[in-house]
């Protein structure tokens, strides 16, 4: 087994992230230093460490949904001080090695799934599935159809055009306009940009849905383990 897929799933976060470890040469395999990703191990025989503490596979993971308020990082830590999505856990999960799967924008609520499960993550998060997430966008003013066909249709950013999309409008009050979006991409602050792309302005987003998980009446800072079906749903991928 490649030492990253090991890594990952004894909760130390996706694939990559685990690339990471190893490339820093925080990870050891029986007292000696793997620095190379292409490192093979067993499971059964080899002990394997990080920063010199043993690390063993978890045998059950954990899936968390959590509503994400504007204003916190989706990551474990913050050099900058800035509170993260752990901070806002139960005590119960900080114990456990999880970690956010991709990520939502600082200024930017909603749903954001974290999990012990690193392999899981990992293919959940590979661009090639093109998994939905699905977006209530409030703007500054109102919108056009024109604008929002041009917005189905893709725009250009950093000189490459977003994917077709799904847009409708929600609804429209004292000039401001609800727009729902539904994406398959991740750009950085995708949604945001493609509104500032024909000129419009976002003052509030949220993410109310991943693929099938949706955000539902879970209140801000709240989070809520995932039901047998929602974990289902994410390892079809």
């Amino acid at each position: 087994m490649r030492i990253n897929k090991y890594l990952a799933e004894c909760g130390l976060g996706s694939r990559r992230a685990c690339e990471q470890l190893v490339l820093d040469g925080r990870v050891a395999v029986n007292g000696k230093t793997a620095d190379k990703l292409a490192f093979e191990i067993n499971p059964e025989n080899d002990k394997v460490s990080l920063d010199g503490k043993k690390v063993r596979p978890i045998l059950k993971h954990l899936y968390i949904a959590f509503h994400k308020p504007k204003g916190c990082v989706t990551t474990t830590s913050d050099d900058k001080g800035r509170k993260t999505v752990i901070d806002y856990l139960p005590a119960k999960y900080k114990e456990k090695r999880i970690f956010p799967v991709g990520r939502l924008d600082y200024e930017t609520e909603g749903l954001i799934l974290l999990t012990t499960d690193g392999d899981t993550a990992n293919r959940v998060m590979h661009p090639r599935h093109e998994l939905a997430k699905t977006y209530a966008a409030r703007l500054e003013s109102d919108i056009t159809e024109a604008e929002l066909e041009k917005l189905r249709r893709g725009v250009e950013l950093d000189g490459e055009k977003t994917k077709k999309c799904k847009v409708r409008r929600l609804e429209s009050e004292e000039g401001q306009a609800r727009i729902e979006v539904v994406i398959s991409e991740g750009r950085n602050r995708q949604v945001r940009r493609m509104f500032e792309a024909v000129g419009k302005n976002v003052t509030f987003l949220k993410r109310t849905a991943i693929g099938e998980i949706r955000l539902g009446g879970l209140g801000r800072g709240e989070c809520r383990e995932l039901k047998t079906h929602e974990i289902e749903f994410l390892k079809r991928f």
